[in-house]
């Protein structure tokens, strides 16, 4: 077994990762290129070069090779995990032809012409026509068709990222099910591209024949090609396996595979996610993702902006921290850790609201974010943490309301992503949900998950099960400390579950009045 190795390629938003794994699930190696996340000519676009994500992997994959004393032989197989959400447009001849729209996108189209009678009466009557419209809205397949048909007339496949990379790795345009999150005719249900009679087809505009072909997570999908191989240096005939997008890969990569065991993802995107067999709405008639097993769901709850807002703090009030800490060679990450610890647990009655991106149903469209109860005490560490356990709160949230649909008892929380290599923050997780919080063993958990589909596809163990109780294990585990809990308790129940119902109609009259965000 020990001369035996998994190759991950992750995609992320920030950088491309070459990730090598032995079947103990240790990282035995790594190599990394940054990735500007995005670029935007106009306010609100984000968009990347396609052939620049390509390009980083090749890049990735080579470093890894000059870095790296595993004999390329010893590789059996290789997935790819990449962010969700982002598209490519590519001709027959597999070429690009405009950038990469990324998820963190926000354009939206125009008014669409109205939905069938018979469809127009089901969402009315089901309360959902502006849950619709929204889709419709937000769907790049709409923009593209409508502002740029040059290029929509030319599109042979429109591929999500994942399927891109796996085009470029195997020549087949095959995907996983498991990255299937985006607005793409997807029945979330099946696990299975949308029924002819689907109202998603007359939403967008797009064919059957553009989309690729859909496979379970740990489905070999082809081989490296020759030049495949030449480029990254992967060795040619390795086989390519399905894995899953890069939250449902860090979900089984910190071995969260029962439905009492949530992940939370400290990530660009905070989410709080469980794994179920059977398939939960945790917000009605909003289905939940595929996970990366096959025939999971992922009971997700999602703060779009989350862990992006500990970079914007950074960015628009930390540099004194970033600068002391290049001075004295420390990482900003225990710069930051020394902010918050300088805060007693609430922030002095500094209270956050995490919605800087609005919703679609929980919160809503209306929703921003909020900061109350500021005082001539409260410095720039206040604000910090209270980013934090804002944070923390709204994934609390999320949990209890996991709880309620699945009817099962969260007792368990793994915590991945960036931000989960603060000490800080895993604490105040631990106290504000008053549970154990474990860091997951290897930070590099989206790898893990990929190469755990590897692992199981290539049958190196019996089922993913096998592998991924093989692979993971429990990490540094953070105790809830009673007295932090008392008051995080009474903060959540009595301040922080009211803020939004409260704050809510001042959101809508902000949105009537100056027109952000958008109304439907």
């Amino acid at each position: 077994m020990a001369e035996q190795y998994l190759l991950s390629i992750d995609n992320g938003t920030q950088s491309v990762r070459a990730l090598l794994f032995d079947l103990q699930g240790e990282l035995v190696a790594k190599s990394q290129v940054h990735l500007q996340a995005y670029y935007s000519e106009h306010p609100g676009w984000a968009e990347h070069d396609a052939d620049g994500y390509w390009r980083a992997v090749g890049q990735a994959c080579q470093q890894l090779w000059q870095n790296c004393s595993v004999p390329r032989s010893a590789i059996k197989g290789v997935a790819v995990t990449t962010q969700r959400g982002t598209v490519v447009n590519v001709d027959r001849d597999g070429k690009v032809l405009r950038p990469a729209i990324t998820w963190l996108d926000q354009r939206r189209v125009g008014p669409q012409p109205p939905l069938s009678l018979l469809w127009r009466t089901a969402f009315k009557l089901t309360g959902l026509s502006g849950t619709i419209e929204y889709f419709r809205r937000e769907a790049e397949i709409n923009w593209i068709a409508q502002y740029q048909p040059e290029v929509w007339q030319q599109t042979h496949k429109y591929l999500l990222l994942s399927g891109f990379l796996n085009f470029r790795l195997c020549g087949r345009h095959v995907d996983s099910v498991g990255s299937q999150v985006a607005y793409v005719p997807f029945d979330y249900k099946a696990h299975k591209w949308a029924g002819k009679r689907d109202w998603k087809w007359e939403a967008l505009k797009i064919r059957p024949e553009m989309l690729p072909e859909l496979v379970a997570p740990g489905t070999i999908i082809g081989a490296i090609t020759a030049d495949a191989a030449a480029f990254t240096g992967i060795p040619e005939g390795t086989p390519l396996v399905a894995a899953a997008a890069d939250k449902a890969c860090e979900v089984i990569g910190a071995g969260a595979l029962e439905p009492h065991i949530a992940c939370l993802s400290y990530g660009t995107t905070a989410t709080i996610n469980t794994t179920s067999r059977k398939y939960v709405e945790v917000t009605p008639l909003i289905p939940p993702y595929p996970a990366a097993i096959p025939g999971g769901y992922s009971t997700e709850v999602q703060i779009f902006r989350g862990y992006w807002m500990v970079n914007w703090f950074k960015e628009q009030f930390g540099h004194l921290e970033q600068r002391t800490g290049a001075e004295q060679g420390l990482a900003p990450e225990f710069m930051f850790d020394q902010l918050v610890n300088e805060v007693p647990p609430g922030s002095m009655g500094l209270m956050l609201q995490p919605y800087w991106s609005p919703g679609i149903k929980t919160p809503g469209p209306e929703a921003k974010g909020a900061m109350i109860g500021f005082g001539d005490v409260h410095t720039r560490a206040h604000m910090y943490r209270a980013i934090l356990e804002g944070l923390a709160y709204a994934l609390r949230e999320g949990k209890e309301r996991i709880e309620k649909r699945s009817g099962v008892a969260v007792t368990e929380l793994r915590v991945a992503g960036g931000g989960s290599q603060s000490d800080a923050a895993m604490q105040l997780t631990a106290d504000i949900f008053g549970l154990p919080a474990v860091r997951a063993h290897v930070y590099e958990t989206s790898g893990l998950g990929a190469a755990i589909a590897v692992a199981a596809g290539l049958g190196l163990y019996k089922d993913f099960d096998t592998a991924t109780r093989a692979m993971t294990r429990p990490g540094r585990v953070f105790q809830p400390i009673a007295a932090n809990r008392q008051i995080y308790d009474k903060l959540y129940k009595r301040v922080y579950l009211h803020m939004y119902q409260r704050l809510q109609p001042m959101y809508q009259q902000i949105a009537e009045i100056t027109g952000y965000p958008e109304q439907m």
